[in-house]
């Protein structure tokens, strides 16, 4: 999985905002607004938002860009 990132500490945050995004698509799923991408894997029941994120990053479907600092 490191391969995805420049560092294990970038995974971790990669991982961790993903999984906000989908805690929050599916908070927001039952408002009918999806402002957020649902799960690209198969999910299971009880399966948390982070163990799906990280086997997304696993399987290759996400991609991170580096955010370059803005100029002083």
């Amino acid at each position: 999985m490191l391969e995805a990132t420049d560092s294990k500490y970038s995974l971790v945050i990669y991982a961790a905002k993903r999984a906000r995004q989908i805690n929050a698509y599916y908070s927001q799923l039952g408002e009918g607004l999806l402002e957020y991408v649902g799960p690209l894997v198969d999910t299971h029941v009880h399966e948390k938002p982070l163990s799906i994120a990280l086997r997304e990053i696993n399987a290759g479907l996400l991609t991170s860009e580096a955010i370059e600092a803005p100029a002083q």
